[in-house]
């Protein structure tokens, strides 16, 4: 794709053969944190840190912005582009070079890293890989979960709300970072029954207005 920010091919950073070399994802986050700039980052910047690390750092990382109230529209429309490659079974995410370069506030991830990285810690000691599937279908479970949970996410009024589908998506992401079946399935059930309750809320408001 002309424009476009890529990674070289590589074997996939997120394989359950490499995982083993892998950090773990509260240790991947400190680590951004530690080296974070103080005003804004890029996606590109993103990118460069990660190096063999790929869409589970990347959509966790915006989905934590996500749930930033005035940040949630702007992270969520970028959560589709690793969603969809996601889907498609693509090895890296690819953001086109506006994107890819277009600044994004520090501040505000920064407290939300701050905030997340406790709790992971805290969850990686049950945490651990079992229950394990082909990369290719987690890639594409997790890539389709995260599509409808951006739409979600996007479509919901109320600031506070938005919270819950950011919640799942890090959930969704922490279990393709540490290769945990077990939490991945608590995630796709998470996203199953979100959707299902927001379904059922649509469809009594035009029951009430019908």
């Amino acid at each position: 794709m002309a424009g476009a920010i890529t990674h070289p091919a590589e074997p996939d950073p997120d394989s359950h053969q490499d995982s083993g070399l892998l950090l773990t994802a509260s240790e991947v986050l400190q680590e951004m944190l530690d080296s974070l700039p103080p005003d804004h980052f890029t996606l590109g910047w993103l990118s460069g840190r990660l190096q063999r690390r790929s869409f589970g750092v990347i959509v966790l990382v915006l989905a934590l912005t996500a749930m930033v109230p005035g940040l949630s529209y702007m992270a969520g429309l970028l959560l589709f582009a690793p969603a969809i490659a996601m889907i498609a079974g693509h090895s890296a995410p690819t953001f086109p070079d506006r994107i890819a370069n277009r600044p994004l506030p520090a501040r505000h991830f920064a407290l939300a890293v701050r905030r997340t990285v406790p709790a992971l810690r805290y969850l990686e000691k049950i945490i651990r890989p079992r229950w394990q599937l082909p990369l290719g279908a987690t890639k594409r479970l997790v890539g389709a979960a995260v599509f409808l949970l951006t739409s979600l996410l996007l479509l919901t009024p109320l600031p506070f709300i938005q919270v819950v589908p950011g919640i799942i998506i890090v959930i969704l992401s922490v279990a393709y970072l540490e290769d945990d079946g077990l939490l991945l399935s608590l995630g796709l059930f998470a996203t199953i029954a979100l959707l299902g309750a927001s379904a059922g809320a649509v469809w009594g408001m035009i029951v009430a207005l019908s």
